[in-house]
């Protein structure tokens, strides 16, 4: 189905091909593209990057909380972990995601959970420790997020410890513990490289 040959799936079980969940709500998918992929630049122009892919999922309604470029199995990558609102409920959803891109295909391995019926604890705990006028920043990318989730401290890793069982730290966690265990097939890693240019994607970012 995708490149991965290999992947830790310690406390997951397999709900369809593909498709696996844990005892804790977490949802991990595997999932291949047999196209250019749909990146606002490549992954040598890692500001570009970062800001095409917050304005993307700001005009879809969500928040990117981080994207950083790094590498799965040796091969160029980037990480993104973005929150959504969660559909027909309050609360949102949290995405990890590695997209790991060559020139006319990618794989990429997913992880999220949504929040249960409390929500907004570790937001407002977070405010009362830093102060509302320390709570919410412009966001780091430099795009304009009227319209989406907003940007705010409460997301940030420093705060993970706080609250272990938050759905954002166990997908930022689970997402980390995984990274140094997948495999990619030999054939992919030979792939030529993700090199699209500005001109294919009508200078989105």
């Amino acid at each position: 189905m995708t490149p991965i040959t290999r992947m830790d799936l310690t406390g997951f079980t397999e709900r369809e091909p593909g498709v696996w969940t844990d005892d804790h709500g977490l949802v991990l998918s595997i999932h291949f593209f047999d196209l250019v992929p749909d990146l606002p630049a490549t992954l040598a122009e890692p500001q570009r990057l970062r800001q095409g892919l917050a304005g993307l999922v700001t005009r879809a309604g969500g928040g990117l909380i981080e994207a950083v470029i790094g590498e799965v199995d040796t091969v160029p990558a980037v990480r993104q972990l973005i929150k959504v609102p969660r559909p027909n409920g309050q609360g949102q959803v949290f995405l990890g995601s590695w997209t790991v891109p060559r020139a006319t295909c990618s794989t990429v391995v997913k992880v999220q959970a949504a929040e249960g019926r409390q929500t907004g604890m570790r937001e407002a705990m977070v405010m009362a420790q830093t102060g509302p006028d320390q709570y919410f920043a412009p966001h780091p990318y430099g795009v304009d997020t009227t319209g989406g989730l907003p940007y705010h401290m409460g997301d940030h890793e420093h705060w993970d410890p706080q609250f272990p069982q938050h759905p954002l730290t166990r997908v930022r966690a689970t997402l980390a513990r995984l990274t140094p265990g997948l495999g990619l097939h030999d054939g992919f890693k030979a792939l030529p490289p993700f090199g699209a240019g500005p001109a294919q994607y009508g200078g989105r970012a």
